[in-house]
Formats: C-alpha cells, sequence, structure tokens
C-alpha cells in the first residue's frame, strides 16, 4: 500500500484509498487485523493524527470496525447490502437535490429501474412480501393519514414491490430511486395527487404480483409513471397562474 506524498490530494484521503483499495484486491481480506496506527503511521510516513483521520473515513463507509481490548484494533469489516443502503440513500438524495435533476428525468429513471424488477417480482416475490404491498393499500385508505405517513407508506409499498424480485444487487441499486427520488417526487405532487389513484394503481400492481402476471404489473407501473408526470405537470401550471 503506497500513497503519492507530492500530490496535492489530502494525506489521509490518500491513506484510506490505498486501504480500501488493497480490501477491494483482497490483499486484505475480510476479518483480517489491520496493522496499528503506529505501523500504518511508520508505512505511510505520516503522523498518526493522519492514519487516525483515514480510518474513520474507512469506518464511515463501514469498510472497517475497531475493536477494544488486548486483541482489539481494526478489522476489514464485511460489508452487506443491507448496511450500504442508507449510504446509497444518502448519495442519492444529495445528487438529486444539488444537481437539479429535472423532474422527468429522475421520474424516467425512477419507473424504468422498479420496471425491471416487475417481471422477477412477479415470478419470485414471498408470500410476506405480498402481505407488506396488501398492508401498506390499507393503511394509505384510512381517513387522516398525514401527508407525510402517506409517503412513507408508499415507499414501503414499492420497496417491498423491489425486494420481490429476489436480488440483493437490485434491491441495493433501487434504494435510492425507491427510497430517494419518491419522497421528492411526493414532495413536487402531493397537493394534486389523488389518493384514491394511487392507492387503486396500488392494487392493481399488488393483483399483477399476487397472480404472477408480470404484464399488467408493468401496464399498471406505466400508468402510475404517467399519472405521475401528469401531477408534476399540473403543479408547474398551477405555479405559472399565480405568478401572472
Amino acid at each position: 500500500m503506497k500513497i503519492d506524498p507530492n500530490s496535492n490530494a489530502d494525506l489521509s484521503v490518500q491513506i484510506a484509498q490505498a486501504i480500501r483499495n488493497a480490501i477491494i484486491s483482497g490483499q486484505l481480506i475480510v476479518d483480517e487485523r489491520l496493522p496499528s496506527e503506529a505501523e500504518l503511521a511508520d508505512q505511510f510516513q505520516v503522523s498518526r493524527p493522519t492514519v487516525r483521520e483515514a480510518l474513520k473515513r474507512l469506518a464511515a463507509q463501514s469498510l472497517i470496525r475497531t475493536q477494544r481490548g488486548a486483541s482489539g484494533g481494526a478489522f476489514v469489516n464485511r460489508l452487506s447490502f443491507e448496511d450500504a443502503y442508507s449510504q446509497q440513500i444518502t448519495t442519492s438524495t444529495l445528487l438529486l437535490s444539488m444537481n437539479a435533476v429535472a423532474f422527468d428525468t429522475a421520474c424516467e429513471a425512477r419507473y424504468a429501474l422498479e420496471r425491471a424488477c416487475a417481471p422477477l417480482s412477479a415470478q419470485r416475490r414471498t408470500p410476506d412480501q405480498l402481505a407488506t404491498m396488501r398492508a401498506e393499500i390499507f393503511r394509505q385508505s384510512q381517513p387522516g393519514l398525514t401527508d407525510e405517513a402517506f409517503c412513507a407508506s408508499d415507499v414501503a409499498f414499492h420497496r417491498a414491490l423491489v425486494d420481490g424480485a429476489g436480488n440483493p444487487v437490485l434491491s441495493y441499486q433501487l434504494a435510492g430511486a425507491v427510497e430517494a427520488m419518491q419522497p421528492l417526487m411526493n414532495m413536487i405532487t402531493f397537493t394534486a395527487r389523488s389518493r384514491e389513484e394511487i392507492i387503486a394503481l396500488h392494487t392493481e400492481i399488488a393483483d399483477g404480483l399476487d397472480e404472477k402476471d408480470a404484464e399488467s404489473v408493468d401496464t399498471a407501473l406505466c400508468a402510475l409513471e404517467r399519472y405521475t408526470r401528469k401531477l408534476a405537470l399540473d403543479v408547474a401550471e398551477r405555479k405559472r397562474s399565480k405568478t401572472q
């Protein structure tokens, strides 16, 4: 593991990247103990605080874990898809918010990804996942449900659809699409949407999954995308009318 002392990049960042590369390449394996702070400082020819900062960066990415005690130290962590969900969601939320992604662009991406899960979910969804979707539909129909709670239920419904594909890579990739894009979409469209319309489409999706009918699930998702796009246009038109 090496760094470039002449580089303008922060030394702690370089060290974290070097260790990360060693983990990815298999030079450092899961559960292996990293050298001590003193050993790493000597290896990279830097101070111990610089090494400590690098290790903090790796811990924040769940690439290493620390243990106290005589047999403690920093160890290579076994990163799971579930552990990485929150980072994926946070990154997607920041990208969408800070880069002013057009609503249509986000909508197109989100539904294209979700529709890719539909045929797999129609074949692989579990009874528990289908029950979750039915429970969320029931929750969405309750009088007095707040917009925030409806949004959370909406996310849970689509999360179950995605997870029903039984593919952890897809579930991870769509964590940002469902749990970052969808709340932003709901925030834009909630003033114009009809809960009844959304519930009806959710019911069509659940019915299609129940019957293992991938085509009907895809049709309902297409209809939900068209409805979502229409809502955004209606909201934009209302805003224009108020400013004229």
